[in-house]
């Protein structure tokens, strides 16, 4: 059996556990150090159990708690060269760098970067797999290339980042710069998008599909659920949001 975990989704901090047989892995950790802490008990894990805190890009809501959970619990770090360029906490006791085309094992974990159209240094997101079982994460994406649909096919579970919707982007209290970021290429998957790579996606196959890195501003989880309904012509077992503050509890993929 091999089971995820979110921490927290969101532009307030992201952090995402994946376990399978003993192997405990961290993707990202954009939380303060005494609050990465308290929401791992609440999961009921031990920081110092964590074989490697995988990094998919700079930005301080997925990087700002790395370096100090790393020093604190002698945890690896994992992350691209070029997010490795870009990060200014880098004084941790292992660092691995990788190309995120470039697979690699952590225990009975196999880790499958791949590259992503966000505006950071050399961005990546992650399949993770064991058992014969594939976790997919997608998120901070500014569109959905055919290289990405291809990683990401036959996933037993999948977390899809459905960041925004147009019209509160439109509508809402961002400055107009921050807008064109959010919707640009290099930015955040709107529902529509992100409902639209599931049109022709094996959904028979998906146990767990959860909704990732809503904003809180621009996005409320009625209409990032719609948008996927629509898009998949009816109800998925399944089928729920992440959130900010709860995060999301231990999920089984079996």
């Amino acid at each position: 059996m091999i089971r995820f975990a979110m921490l927290g989704s969101g532009s307030k901090g992201n952090a995402t556990l994946i376990e399978h047989n003993g192997t405990r892995v961290l993707v990202d950790c954009g939380f303060q150090l005494k609050e990465t802490e308290a929401r791992l008990a609440r999961l009921g894990v031990e920081p110092g159990s964590l074989a490697a805190v995988l990094v998919t890009h700079e930005h301080s809501d997925h990087l700002s708690g790395v370096g100090r959970l790393a020093r604190r619990h002698r945890v690896p770090v994992y992350m691209t060269y070029g997010t490795h360029r870009a990060w200014n906490d880098a004084e941790v006791p292992t660092l691995v760098r990788f190309s995120p085309h470039q697979r690699f094992e952590i225990g009975g974990l196999a880790i499958e970067p791949y590259p992503v159209p966000h505006d950071a240094g050399e961005p990546c997101q992650y399949v993770i797999g064991a058992a014969g079982r594939r976790i997919g994460i997608l998120s901070d994406a500014g569109h959905i290339s055919a290289h990405m649909r291809a990683t990401l096919a036959d996933c037993d579970a999948l977390m899809l980042e459905c960041n925004h919707d147009p019209q509160m982007l439109r509508d809402g209290p961002y400055h107009a710069s921050l807008k064109r970021r959010v919707a640009g290429d290099r930015g955040h998957l709107a529902n529509a998008q992100a409902a639209a790579m599931l049109r022709d996606y094996l959904i028979s196959r998906l146990q767990h599909l959860v909704l990732t890195h809503l904003s809180e501003t621009n996005n409320r989880p009625e209409l990032a659920l719609a948008a996927v309904h629509e898009a998949v012509g009816g109800e998925l077992p399944g089928l729920r949001c992440a959130h900010q503050v709860d995060g999301l509890d231990w999920c089984e993929v079996v």
